[in-house]
């Protein structure tokens, strides 16, 4: 299977997914993960009508940027290291990956320098496994109005990498929960926050991920193919 006929096949899943629950389909940004994947790759995908690439590693990111050589947005979408950030300034649109007030300081700090505004998501580790980041649900309103007060941020949505579970409709919940959180946040009104991207849902499991409200599914396998 072709990369253009991969992704048209994923744009009529997602487009099916919003009809079942009445979604404009304009509302659901496909978010194609091309770690490990080469510039080649990517051009192609470009070729084919996606524009919205994100990307997990820095030094891997820096290198495809030199690489690719036709017009696209980055997103950063893995665990991001404050002493990095200084990296993606400039390069990216979104950081979907904040989860501490201090690497919110750090990028507040670096896109400060020129002036510019962060458009970031916190993350949520809804699954309360340790082995992936995000901060809890208990903290996420005090994160969010901490983060908020700093000048060169602003707060559009949250993000979610919930456990993968073989059957999507076990990780529907997770899904759920964190729209629930987001209309929670929406609800008080803090000045510098934005609830209007849900950052959720992977290949296997995306189109549920639609079906909860996510405006921004992340992609890979089911574009690409396997990692290498």
């Amino acid at each position: 299977m072709s990369i253009q006929t991969n992704l048209q096949t994923i744009r009529e899943r997602m487009n099916a997914a919003c009809r079942r629950v009445n979604r404009n389909p304009e509302d659901v940004q496909l978010v194609a993960v091309s770690k490990t994947k080469p510039a080649d790759m990517i051009e192609a995908a470009a070729a084919a009508g996606q524009s919205l690439f994100g990307e997990n590693y820095v030094q891997e990111f820096l290198t495809k940027t030199e690489d690719v050589t036709v017009p696209v947005v980055w997103h950063f979408i893995g665990s991001l290291q404050s002493n990095k950030v200084k990296y993606l300034c400039g390069k990216v649109a979104m950081i979907h990956s904040v989860d501490r007030l201090s690497l919110a300081k750090e990028i507040d700090r670096q896109w400060g320098k020129s002036g510019e505004t962060a458009q970031i998501l916190i993350q949520v580790n809804l699954g309360q496994e340790e082995s992936k980041s995000g901060t809890e649900e208990a903290a996420l309103e005090d994160l969010v109005r901490k983060v908020a007060a700093l000048p060169h941020i602003r707060i559009c949505g949250l993000m979610a990498l919930p456990p993968y579970l073989d059957d999507p409709e076990q990780v529907r919940p997770f899904f759920r929960r964190l729209r629930q959180l987001a209309d929670m946040l929406a609800a008080l009104n803090i000045p510098g926050v934005e609830m209007r991207e849900l950052s959720m849902g992977m290949s296997h499991d995306f189109d549920v991920a639609i079906e909860e409200g996510a405006t921004l599914v992340r992609v890979g396998s089911a574009i690409f193919g396997s990692r290498y």
